[in-house]
């Protein structure tokens, strides 16, 4: 999600729209019209994985949806780490489960949040424990996983397709 600047965070000044030349032509962006700050508002990497535990696909409930709503794991990338590390420390931190057979399935775009997604599928070893962030868990047969119309939803059908498997996609229920 995009963070909304109000004020320039060199000076103090309010931000306002302002049209400047830049290299692909005139633009209209949130800048400092004391400082000239630009705010990019650049997309935020986020990290997700298509986990195989047990011969079944690992969904979890996220704790703050109050939907019964399941995805992959997800986490932001962070300072100084490779997105497979980045993923690696993800699934151990909301799972407990250690990982191999790290593959990247794709990059997507999920410009709602203003994100781009990096995911990868891993085979899940040890036993699910669950970090607080994260409420259930289920293990879904590769046939019976239904995929869902965002980001995430688009890189598990991926990584149905690359195993043989026709994707469903059922409905995107609202997190409130």
């Amino acid at each position: 999600m995009s963070q909304e600047f109000k004020f320039c965070p060199s000076c103090a000044t309010p931000l306002a729209m302002i049209s400047q030349l830049e290299d692909s032509g005139e633009t209209v962006r949130l800048r400092c019209p004391a400082c000239d700050y630009t705010h990019w508002n650049n997309p935020v990497p986020v990290l997700a994985a298509v986990i195989e535990h047990q011969g079944k696909i690992l969904l979890a409930r996220n704790a703050a949806w109050s939907g019964k709503m399941y995805a992959l794991i997800t986490g932001f990338m962070e300072a100084g780490e490779t997105p497979e590390g980045g993923i690696t420390r993800e699934v151990k931190e909301e799972t407990s489960l250690d990982v191999t057979d790290l593959k990247l399935i794709g990059v997507y775009d999920f410009q709602r949040m203003n994100q781009i997604i990096i995911a990868y599928s891993a085979v899940g070893h040890g036993e699910v424990k669950l970090s607080p962030e994260l409420v259930d868990y289920r293990l879904y047969a590769h046939e019976d996983v239904k995929c869902w119309p965002a980001g995430t939803g688009y890189a598990l059908a991926d990584f149905l397709k690359s195993r043989g498997y026709a994707p469903e996609f059922g409905e995107w229920a609202k997190r409130d």
